[in-house]
């Protein structure tokens, strides 16, 4: 069985390699006895996880080593089952397909088992303990720290926080993410966890509409991408009250602790850079996956990742340079559903801190207002910047 080497983390997409040990490989075996076909020694490699040579199975495709047209094998052009499969497998099979779409000619991906087994795997397996891990250090921290309340009392007085448009980037980009974080969900697990409670008729039905929703709704999330991006940018360049911010904690964990902020405060900045950053590299894998063989990345990702010596870093060997065209298609899902993951679990505890977890937050981003006590206590030099100007208004415009 041959094992998953590496998958890319670079900028974009993220920064280093993972790699797993390749097994000893077996030497090569006597096959007098079986005319040159696999050997008992070939079996056993391979079910001690060995890497086996299987050129001459590779080789030994197309009609010079099938069967004498004459004999009763004769019907099929002198090939057995066996001799088309493994020209099929191997891609010397002399195949045409009344399909132009780019390759439509590849029947069978020899290739694509480590693939299918970290998908089925460490991808589900891992995603899972993620955001189930996730969920669990949130419910512990609501119930250590509590509600994290507006210590002074409420002034009545609000401050626009959050303008219409701003807020319609946020919900375009929040609301179709939690779609697609749903329907994604749906597709990598419904097999194992749907179907015994559903049955494969009705879990069908969802996959279909699941895969129909996931492809359009993220059209809505890249645009609501873009305008979050144009919105908030400058209000999230980093500045040297983020230091005093992270120093204190922000003052999640001590009540009556109000380290100064502006507009955003530095764990709003992380979330923010975050989504940015994830939400970049989830589209063009998105984009890849949408439109079949037509954006291949991930090769010249590579080369530029063994340009680097990135591999040699993490003792991996360098990856591949040159992938076929399922290959690129299988890199962009697995990325795309890697990032995923940590794009969901990093919302999970923003959405826990703009609902339950902080009185007030939510009045951000549902009306726009927020009383001008929680204003000053979470973003006081944002309030001093806003009544700054409108003093400055006021006394620009003359008295009548």
């Amino acid at each position: 069985m041959r094992h998953l080497i590496a998958l890319l983390i670079v900028t974009v997409w993220a920064g280093t390699a993972i790699a797993q040990d390749q097994p000893a490989t077996a030497g090569a075996a006597d096959r007098a006895a079986t005319g040159g076909a696999t050997t008992l020694e070939d079996i056993m490699a391979r079910q001690r996880g060995e890497k086996v040579d299987d050129s001459y199975r590779r080789t030994n495709t197309g009609a010079d080593h099938g069967a004498d047209i004459r004999s009763q094998l004769g019907t099929l052009g002198g090939a057995s089952d066996a001799d088309m499969y493994r020209a099929l497998r191997y891609g010397s099979a002399d195949v045409t397909v009344s399909s132009r779409s780019p390759a439509a000619g590849v029947i069978i991906q020899d290739g694509g088992m480590w693939w299918l087994q970290f998908r089925r795997g460490p991808l589900a397996t891992y995603g899972a303990w993620l955001l189930g891990g996730t969920l669990v250090a949130l419910a512990l921290f609501y119930l250590l720290r509590g509600k994290i309340r507006i210590d002074g009392p409420r002034t009545g007085q609000t401050i626009l926080r959050f303008s219409g448009f701003e807020r319609f980037g946020h919900w375009l980009f929040a609301g179709s993410f939690l779609i697609l974080g749903l329907t994604g969900l749906i597709t990598l697990f419904g097999r194992m966890a749907l179907i015994p409670l559903i049955g494969k008729d009705a879990y069908a039905s969802i996959a279909l509409a699941g895969k129909w929703v996931h492809n359009n709704i993220a059209w809505a999330f890249m645009l609501g991408l873009v305008i979050v991006i144009v919105n908030w940018t400058l209000h999230n360049l980093p500045n040297r009250h983020d230091l005093v911010w992270l120093a204190r904690g922000g003052g999640l964990f001590s009540s009556g602790v109000h380290p100064p902020a502006r507009k955003f405060n530095a764990g709003q900045k992380l979330i923010f850079w975050g989504c940015v950053v994830l939400g970049i590299s989830i589209s063009l894998s998105g984009l890849s996956l949408l439109f079949p063989f037509q954006l291949p990345m991930f090769a010249k990702t590579f080369a530029v990742i063994n340009d680097l010596g990135l591999p040699g870093l993490v003792g991996a060997d360098p990856l591949p340079r040159q992938l076929a065209p399922h290959e690129e298609m299988q890199f962009a899902q697995l990325w795309h559903t890697i990032v995923a993951f940590v794009f969901m679990a990093m919302i999970f505890a923003h959405i826990y801190l703009g609902s339950i977890g902080m009185e007030g937050a939510f009045d951000a981003i549902g009306t726009g207002e927020v009383d001008e006590q929680w204003a000053r206590e979470h973003h006081s030099l944002w309030v001093d910047e806003v009544r700054a100007k409108e003093a400055g208004r006021t006394t620009a415009t003359p008295a009548e």
